[in-house]
């Protein structure tokens, strides 16, 4: 049907004028001229010149056309935010139908600033990008500080707050509540989130004492330190990491492992831990008594042969004193030791990110002997049921039984 000019004159003001106003942008898209299609949909041809390029001004004291929305929308901004006659500009480009490439070229603006703008400031229902709803948009998010996702629900600030008491870390917490609830994204957050309601203060969102849950037990951020290395010297000949076989470097066959030494108070006592490479299962070697490299052969030959033959592949440990008997250690469980280069921790990246782990359980400068064999065994079964994103968010001891289950 054809467009009819209505027939009562009076004035609408800008905002009633839908019909007219959309039939005018199909006109110039379709090539009229701006003066014949104001002719056309019966507009004055000054109205569509705001239409097209926003608020206009003339001189003082010339009859300056009124402003467009309430002086509390036209809040002075930062360069770097887009303005009211920016987004006037992208309306019309699209309408145009520019790509948001060739729109962001023309405003000398990133394309993901462009393509940003648009998702989150077009119309909710029907998709359209409207430059001044937009523009409202984007002024009512500016104020701060604004109350936390964290803050506003409680059922969500209940859920991290029980992980944390339980020592899951804030990436672990965001996946599973990503799994537990998938289709409510109201409570879905980014860890970084969980991070700032501890460390902020005046946030309140969390309780300041769970940052003591956190691996590192901090209260705000610090910059990481190299560990020490140490340099010890073997009776018998090393094989260096460099002679490792490649399948070991993969992580696609399991039965390679990682091990060091979590060192007590005053270095009077120490745990061995071992790590295995494609599943990440921990296990903790007692050493009550003594970590000299007799006790700790010994104690590594009991855990060892616990396992079955095939998850006996090989162990990669540091160039620790303790491991001085490592020959006899290999003849022991035919499990060959490879040496990791001097200073070079990363080389067993797993073992050391799980010593950093069980240092919430066993904090430095503590007494390590106090602990049974009983609780070495719940604090690793803690550990190798808690998620892990290096498995997809499955478990060490799902991946694990697993393998068990393919090898039988």
């Amino acid at each position: 049907m054809e467009f009819e000019i209505r027939p009562d004159r009076s004035s609408q003001g800008r905002k009633k004028l839908h019909a007219e106003r959309t039939k005018f942008f199909e006109l110039i898209n379709g090539g009229v001229g701006f003066r014949a299609a104001a002719k056309i949909v019966g507009v004055n041809y000054r109205t569509t010149k705001v239409w097209r390029h926003g608020e206009t001004r003339t001189k003082p004291g010339a009859g300056a056309i009124p402003p467009m929305r309430p002086r509390s929308y036209r809040a002075s901004l930062s360069s770097r935010f887009l303005s009211e006659q920016d987004r006037i500009f992208i309306a019309d480009s699209l309408r145009a139908g520019w790509s948001l490439r060739k729109i962001a070229a023309e405003m000398g603006r990133p394309p993901s600033t462009i393509s940003r703008e648009v998702r989150r400031n077009s119309h909710p229902r029907s998709g359209d990008y409207r430059p001044y709803a937009a523009h409202d948009r984007a002024v009512a998010r500016l104020p701060r500080p604004k109350v936390g996702k964290i803050a506003q629900n409680p059922e969500l600030r209940d859920y991290i707050q029980r992980k944390l008491q339980i020592r899951w870390s804030p990436e672990q917490i965001v996946h599973s509540l990503k799994r537990d609830f998938p289709d409510r994204p109201e409570i879905h957050v980014v860890h970084e989130t969980i991070y700032l309601a501890l460390y902020v203060q005046g946030r309140g969102e969390l309780r300041r004492e769970l940052h003591k849950a956190l691996r590192t037990g901090r209260a705000r951020r610090k910059t990481h330190k190299q560990a020490q290395a140490r340099q010890p010297r073997y009776r018998d000949p090393m094989v260096m990491i460099s002679n490792r076989p490649a399948e070991v470097e993969e992580r696609a066959v399991p039965g390679h492992w990682e091990g060091d030494l979590i060192i007590g108070k005053s270095s009077g006592s120490a745990i061995a831990t071992l790590v295995e490479r494609t599943t990440r299962f921990t296990m903790l070697v007692h050493l009550p008594d003594d970590h000299g490299a007799v006790a700790v052969s010994e104690a590594l030959v009991r855990t060892i042969q616990r396992l079955p033959a095939h998850l006996r592949r090989s162990l990669t440990w540091d160039q620790g004193s303790e491991m001085g008997k490592h020959r006899e250690f290999t003849m022991a469980t035919d499990m060959p030791v490879y040496f990791c280069d001097p200073a070079s921790p990363w080389q067993r990246g797993s073992n050391e990110n799980t010593n950093g782990l069980l240092r919430q359980y066993f904090p430095k400068s503590t007494d390590l002997s106090k602990h049974s064999s009983d609780t070495l065994e719940l604090i690793a079964n803690e550990l190798n049921t808690r998620p892990r994103k290096t498995l997809e968010w499955d478990t060490p001891a799902d991946r694990l039984a697993r393998f068990i289950l393919d090898a039988a």
